[in-house]
């Protein structure tokens, strides 16, 4: 039997229109993929969002579910589309075209990791592939909507919140000081401007320095579940790695709980704009 594909931490009440999600912290590896993979069990966690779901599980305390991904980055990506098959890895895929993220190994069944370091000596056949986008990631993403669908039947609008982590050495500094928070709206497709002002407000409270979609505007679940005008919102969260984590290592820094309790000062103010009741907070 699979191991499973994700967790859903849910409240003791359930009293905001917010969902949170984790999809890249998972770490159930499997044992045949690391005798396969040519990677040591350190450098093939590189990818992985290391510690992001401790780092949001607050959420239920604050009345909203929380779904973690069990399975790990480096064997399905559920931040990608399920067609996004990459042939220089799978056995008869078809290319997607023009696809940047699948030219570069980094399709739903990525053939690399961080630094573009390669997971297996050779290729897989498309049945082991599909039969991992079976058991992982339709499981994971029919859950996610079944979570907004049950937000928007109860509060009559849904924000999802999809928490990710960052490489310190992505973090583009051109503009003055890094940013330690990274919002992804897609430009503003995939959210109301009322709403991603807010985020961005709670955040700055909490005394990050935050930036939207530079660089990172948000991947497929931005894309895919971010419907404003379905009264479906998705910001994609990036929180910068160094810190509170050793990247090296993948062990926490002592800034952990600190880093922790300011998110979750942030992710308080969060679950307010998915109550029927929600009223500005940037000003406040």
């Amino acid at each position: 039997m699979p191991k499973p594909s994700y967790r859903v931490i849910a409240p003791n009440a359930l009293n905001t229109g917010v969902v949170f999600a984790s999809p890249h912290s998972g770490q159930a590896y499997p044992a045949a993929f690391l005798r396969a993979s040519q990677l040591s069990e350190t450098a093939i966690r590189s990818s992985e969002d290391a510690f992001v779901d401790l780092l949001f599980d607050a959420a239920p305390v604050l009345g909203a579910p929380l779904l973690v991904a069990d399975v790990p980055r480096a064997f399905v990506d559920l931040n990608r589309d399920c067609d996004e098959l990459d042939p220089a890895l799978i056995e008869g895929a078809r290319g997607a075209s023009h696809n940047p993220r699948v030219s570069s190994g980094l399709g739903v069944i990525p053939r690399v990791v961080s630094n573009g370091r390669p997971i297996y000596t050779g290729k897989m056949p498309l049945t082991e592939a599909k039969t991992r986008l079976a058991e992982h990631w339709h499981p994971y993403h029919a859950e996610l909507q079944s979570l907004l669908d049950d937000a928007k039947a109860s509060f009559g609008k849904a924000i999802l919140i999809d928490c990710h982590s960052m490489p310190h050495e992505a973090i583009d500094q051109t503009s003055g000081q890094r940013p330690e928070i990274v919002l992804g709206d897609r430009f503003g497709a995939a959210c109301s401007t009322d709403i991603v002002r807010e985020i961005e407000a709670a955040f700055t409270r909490a005394g990050f320095r935050v930036a939207r979609n530079a660089p990172f505007a948000g991947a497929f679940v931005t894309q895919n579940y971010g419907r404003p005008s379905r009264r479906q919102h998705a910001v994609q969260v990036e929180i910068d790695r160094a810190l509170y984590m050793d990247e090296a290592t993948i062990r926490p820094l002592p800034e952990f709980a600190q880093i922790k309790r300011r998110l979750t000062r942030a992710m308080a103010d969060i679950a307010e704009l998915g109550r029927p009741d929600a009223r500005p907070l940037a000003a406040e």
